[in-house]
């Protein structure tokens, strides 16, 4: 996000929005170009102070003005560019380890907060080890991100797909009691295994085992006891047998 300032406005002037901005604004950066008529070194380190990353002063040129954009703007995407390589798997596109246990944490202290259900759901694909044994790391890469492409296209729009490790995915099904999860964790497996993944070297059928841990409203958890659950019952999941979804009780 790019913003242009002046430093005289109506009801807060630009210092003290600048402030405010780099105050409040924790989630994304925003690149702030102050303008003023205030051409003297002190206004602007007292401007680059507030948090404004640069400063024209007036009257200027519009092709400065534009060339300012312009650089702001290279700045903002790289800023973003950075921020996706920090949260998302870079070989399955969806969240990466740190960002889905993050997205957990808050999930649970909202959960606690709000009350309503909380779902984690643990898939884990089954005989991946083999796969990448027969066929190369290459198809076992293919595998993974079909697997996990697939496991997104069921979701709703307000769940979060994470790889936790390996072969491992983590999803948080935000609002979700138990028959609501058993529901959204059967249309995974079965969208999974539906038909088999093409790759360079051969059709690979894939499947996944399934744990899910619920907290209901009333109950009082953390992200890593609900990580542990669920891991047990994905353990369960595939001790019976794999391809199949065991609910922690």
């Amino acid at each position: 996000m790019l913003a242009i300032l002046d430093w005289m406005m109506p009801g807060i002037d630009g210092i003290d929005l600048c402030r405010a901005i780099r105050t409040n604004r924790k989630d994304s950066y925003t690149y702030l170009i102050m303008l003023t008529s205030r051409s003297e070194t002190e206004f602007a380190v007292e401007a680059m102070n507030a948090g404004a990353d640069d400063f024209i002063g007036k009257p200027f040129h519009p092709g400065e003005l534009e060339a300012r954009v312009r650089a702001g703007k290279r700045i903002c995407e790289l800023e973003q560019l950075l921020r996706q390589k920090a949260i998302y798997d870079a070989l399955t596109g969806i969240y990466n380890r740190g960002a889905i246990i993050d997205i957990l944490d808050k999930a649970v202290a909202r959960q606690q907060r709000d009350h309503g259900g909380l779902t984690l759901a643990f898939a884990d694909l089954d005989h991946f080890k083999q796969v990448n044994d027969v066929h190369g790391h290459t198809a076992g890469d293919i595998v993974l991100r079909e697997v996990a492409r697939r496991m997104g296209q069921v979701l709703r729009p307000y769940d979060s797909l994470g790889r936790y490790g390996g072969e491992e995915l983590m999803v948080v099904l935000p609002g979700c009691e138990a028959n609501s999860a058993l529901e959204i964790a059967e249309r995974i497996r079965k969208n999974v295994c539906a038909e088999p993944i093409a790759t360079d070297f051969g059709a690979i059928h894939a499947s996944v085992s399934i744990g899910l841990a619920v907290l209901s409203e009333g109950m009082r958890s953390t992200y890593g006891d609900l990580i542990q659950l669920a891991d047990r019952a994905l353990y369960v999941a595939k001790n019976e047998g794999r391809n199949r979804v065991f609910l922690a009780a």
